[in-house]
């Protein structure tokens, strides 16, 4: 019998997410009225940095179980700010206050901004529906 090897791993996981949560963000900034997609767009900001957020404790995990615990604590601080800018994001959000979103969503910009999302990319439209999965929430 062989190994079994996970292919789901978090950090590819995280990487995925970042990439979307990127080309969100842009997408966002293009828009010069709030509409359905708008919220879309904002909503799935929120949920792709909760899922970033809860893609940290195992990576660090397996870290912890080898005593490494300055890089663990080190990765948490790196990624600190997703669970932070989530939450800022959704208050403002469910506000209704999008000079609130536009500052946040420039703060997430700001963190991301490395990230290079060619023209032809393949990610689709993963925020279409995410305003009716974070009200039901």
């Amino acid at each position: 019998m062989s190994r079994v090897i996970n292919t789901n791993a978090p950090g590819k996981e995280r990487t995925k997410l970042t990439r979307a949560i990127a080309l969100a963000v842009r997408e966002l900034a293009k828009k010069q009225a709030v509409d359905t997609e708008a919220k879309d767009l904002a909503a799935f900001i929120v949920l792709a940095l909760e899922a970033v957020n809860d893609t940290i404790e195992p990576t660090v995990a397996a870290w912890e179980k080898r005593n490494y615990w300055v890089k663990a604590d080190k990765f948490r601080l790196e990624w600190g700010w997703a669970s932070q800018l989530a939450d800022q994001m959704r208050v403002v959000l469910l506000d209704d206050d999008w000079a609130g979103v536009a500052q946040t969503s420039m703060q997430i910009a700001m963190k991301l901004q490395k990230i290079k999302i060619s023209e032809k990319h393949r990610m689709g439209r993963p925020w279409v529906g995410s305003w009716k999965k974070l009200t039901k929430q």
